[in-house]
């Protein structure tokens, strides 16, 4: 039988990739509710799963009161609501696929992590990377022992020029206190590729970064607030809206508008954030950082995250004892380096797109029927918490200067301080 999920949030992620896995293999999941605060998005994606129309919310919490009626939840909603819809559905006995980052509090992490395993219930986080062919196919290389013991790796995210004004200065993830630090926000994926890889607890690490260009000083002195307010600098600015939307961008329209014609875009765009000068706006998180890591086998790690880039991308290198692997996902390359018998091999994966998604669903799907072959739930979530520890370890350090920090200790220093017991028995145990 097909796992019966709630969806929280029929946005771009939930509705659009998660919850596509009931349409495209209706014999594993099947979407019987949805809340979802846009009307036009929550009528839409009800009828296109066929959900009777008391199963139809507009508020989240409606949707998890009463008895239980399905067998998982999947939480799509922002950040900052996390932890609330995650806990009340591991109270009401609901596994969870819930989407990074699990919250923006450390405390609230922690909590979730012992509610997981009070309950005995999973909890999924969404990293989609894990899964995909690219960072499979490399951990199988490690895995095989094809260049020795791990003694070193380097991932640097390239976050494009464009999407760093887009979402993280413009949008909706341009605030710390409103989302989560840029490290957690965009790049607790990639701690965890390092992590996972490594499959070495991180001992400790040092972060520097710091908001660099995106602020009002490097604004030009006759600057208006909005482009299209005659900026005289439009068509020099690389990051001019009109520039961006009526281009390669088009499609990012959608996130303002449910009309991304030349004509409504003009129109509406001023009266968005959207629309305001790159200077001039509310952004408070990084556009760099650096992280710089020691795992408990004395291996290290360094990671780099960057806004001025041109393309969206990731690379990576690792340094083994007898070999070495050098890999650009975007390429979906990479070579392996014997150092044994001097030789290379450049291996290619082929993924559509959606690949990484495709599989963690499967594997959720797995995991919520077919309880006999589980292993340990908590450890389902337990690397997924490391890893953001090591993201909210990586922001502390660079808002002390760089100070030093040790994962262990952080870790249990939240572990003691949060002290609000689960409410309430779990249900459906």
């Amino acid at each position: 039988m097909s796992v019966k999920a709630i969806l929280l949030g029929a946005g771009v992620r939930g509705a659009d990739v998660y919850a596509q896995h009931a349409l495209q293999f209706p014999e594993e999941l099947e979407i019987v509710a949805v809340a979802e605060p846009d009307e036009e998005r929550r009528a839409v994606f009800a009828r296109k799963h066929h959900i009777q129309e008391e199963y139809v919310f507009s508020d989240w919490k409606k949707a998890l009161q009463g008895a239980r009626y399905a067998d998982a939840v999947m939480i799509c909603t922002q950040d900052r609501m996390h932890y609330e819809a995650t806990m009340m559905a591991l109270e009401q006995g609901y596994h969870v696929l819930l989407e990074k980052p699990i919250s923006p509090s450390p405390e609230e992490c922690v909590e979730i992590e012992a509610a997981a395993r009070r309950c005995d219930r999973i909890v999924l986080v969404c990293y989609v990377l894990r899964y995909t062919p690219f960072w499979s196919s490399i951990k199988q290389v490690i895995e095989a022992g094809s260049i020795g013991r791990i003694v070193n790796i380097q991932l640097c995210e390239n976050i494009g020029f464009a999407h760093m004004a887009h979402s993280y200065v413009r949008g909706h993830w341009s605030k710390t206190s409103e989302s989560s630090p840029m490290i957690l926000a965009k790049s607790c994926h990639d701690l965890d590729i390092i992590l996972w890889l490594m499959q070495q607890d991180c001992r400790r690490l040092t972060s520097f970064g710091s908001l660099f260009h995106f602020k009002r000083e490097n604004k030009p002195e006759d600057a208006p607030l909005y482009c299209t307010d005659g900026c005289p600098h439009v068509n020099e600015c690389c990051y001019a809206d009109l520039r961006y939307y009526l281009g390669e961008g088009r499609r990012r329209a959608l996130h303002f508008t449910k009309d991304p014609t030349d004509e409504h875009i003009r129109d509406v765009i001023r009266e968005t954030p959207y629309g305001r000068c790159v200077f001039q706006c509310d952004n408070d998180v990084v556009d760099h950082q650096v992280v710089n890591m020691e795992f408990r086998n004395g291996a290290t790690a360094s990671f780099t995250l960057s806004a001025f880039t041109h393309d969206s991308s990731r690379m990576v290198q690792i340094s083994g004892t007898n070999g070495e692997i050098r890999g650009n996902l975007e390429k979906q390359t990479f070579t392996v380096y014997d150092f044994v018998h001097d030789t290379s091999q450049e291996m290619h994966v082929h993924d559509e797109g959606r690949e990484g998604c495709t599989v963690m669903m499967h594997e959720f799907c797995r995991l919520v029927s077919q309880p006999h072959n589980r292993s340990d739930l908590s450890a389902v979530l337990r690397g997924s918490v490391q890893s953001h520890m090591m993201a909210f370890a990586a922001e502390r350090s660079r808002l002390h200067d760089g100070m030093p920090m040790d994962i262990q200790e952080l870790t249990r220093y939240y572990q003691q301080i949060v002290s609000k017991p689960l409410v309430g028995a779990c249900s459906g145990r």
